[in-house]
């Protein structure tokens, strides 16, 4: 039988300043001896009920990680092995699942094993082992698979996608893999992200079974994709939905460009470029573009070659108001995304596989997401044009 918790001794305890939880702390005798007499109860019931002939049959030890401390736990068992008890199963080592919610909150920080150790045995004077750390983060996995395969809504007015490498061990060897990432704005203008991708290359054809993934998962239309200036990107977007407008990111033209002009001239050559996406219209920008041609064609030929070549789908966003334009010439947004992620990994040089990389931005996710609860800046008016701009495309999902 366990001794009675001492009340008088632990009101001294407390008086001479002895904490209340953590290693040694004063709850955590009284902890264990009101579970204990749980357990007890729940044995003394299924005894009752219990049609065959049967008894108590001792107990069996075991050490609890509890918010008060450890301490072990004497479980009674009956002789029959029948007793299955309810508060404290047979495989269960914590009492609560507040250090497990530590623990993964302290994670989805980009906490390092070591540190989150460093933290948990601090608040509570329990060492946790990084086995253990890593089989709680592992609980993120079954919901991470749930989530890349849950339904879409039908219809997303303005989608981002890129991608971020990391360095992922594969066969014995670390091999650089792409992460794509696809944030879109919802018919409520709040940002949500519809998937992560995991593929050992970032290109066009892999791109095209992403699409297909988020066709598959419910989305029947996009109106405008924003991406980089990856070669075939608009192709592989035509071919699984061929109405959507594809916009590439201005700033990655702009940074592509300026790799291939001589230092000293990128000052000059920045000056003629910017009446050209700054310009208020597509016919101004053009004739912007004539001139920088005119300038700069003979000695960079290149660069003037590109901007002609993607023309088409660098110049969309010219037609739109200023505040469409803000939204859609630029990745940023999902670039702001990787930069989260970045955060999160920057102490890790690579990732021993890929659930483990998965995991830890998918706990990014779930961090950000609780602060998209708002529609971006004038959503209802950009809504509202572009229900004029894509006519009849938004009907069935605009509720007026």
């Amino acid at each position: 039988m366990t001794n009675s918790f001492d009340f008088e001794q632990a009101l001294t305890d407390l008086q001479a300043g002895k904490s209340l939880t953590g290693k040694d702390g004063i709850l955590g005798p009284l902890i264990k001896q009101l579970t204990e007499a749980a357990l007890n109860a729940e044995l003394e019931h299924h005894l009752a009920n219990d049609n065959q002939s049967n008894r108590k049959n001792g107990r069996t030890s075991k050490n609890i990680k509890h918010p008060s401390g450890n301490f072990e736990l004497d479980t009674p068992r009956d002789r029959n092995g029948t007793f299955e008890p309810q508060l404290v199963k047979k495989n269960q080592t914590s009492l609560s699942d507040e250090i497990d919610r530590k623990i993964l909150s302290m994670f989805s920080l980009g906490m390092s094993y070591r540190d989150i150790n460093a933290h948990v045995e601090e608040m509570y004077g329990i060492n946790v082992a990084t086995g253990t750390i890593s089989a709680v983060t592992d609980k993120l996995i079954p919901e991470l698979k749930a989530w890349q395969q849950r339904p879409l809504d039908s219809h997303y007015p303005i989608v981002w996608l890129d991608a971020i490498h990391y360095k992922v061990k594969e066969n014995g060897r670390y091999i650089s893999k792409d992460v794509y990432t696809l944030l879109a704005l919802n018919m409520q203008g709040k940002k949500e992200i519809l998937g992560l991708h995991l593929s050992e290359n970032e290109g066009a054809n892999y791109w095209l079974s992403v699409l297909t993934d988020l066709n598959n998962r419910g989305v029947k239309d996009i109106l405008i994709a924003c991406v980089d200036g990856l070669t075939g990107f608009p192709e592989a977007i035509a071919a699984i939905f061929p109405e959507t407008e594809t916009q590439l990111c201005i700033i990655h033209q702009i940074r592509n460009s300026l790799k291939y002009v001589a230092s000293k001239n990128q000052k000059a050559f920045m000056a003629d470029l910017k009446p050209v996406y700054r310009a208020p219209t597509k016919e101004a920008a053009e004739l912007a573009l004539d001139k920088l041609e005119e300038k700069w064609g003979e000695k960079y030929p290149l660069v003037i070659n590109s901007w002609r070549r993607k023309w088409h789908n660098l110049s969309h966003y010219f037609k739109y108001p200023e505040h469409i334009r803000k939204v859609i010439y630029t990745t940023n947004a999902v670039e702001a995304v990787h930069r989260q992620f970045r955060k999160l990994t920057k102490t890790k040089g690579a990732f021993p596989n890929e659930n483990s990389l998965l995991k830890l931005l998918y706990a990014g996710i779930l961090n950000a997401s609780e602060k998209w609860t708002m529609p971006i800046h004038n959503w209802s008016l950009c809504v509202s044009q572009l229900a004029i701009y894509f006519e009849g495309r938004l009907d069935s999902v605009i509720d007026i």
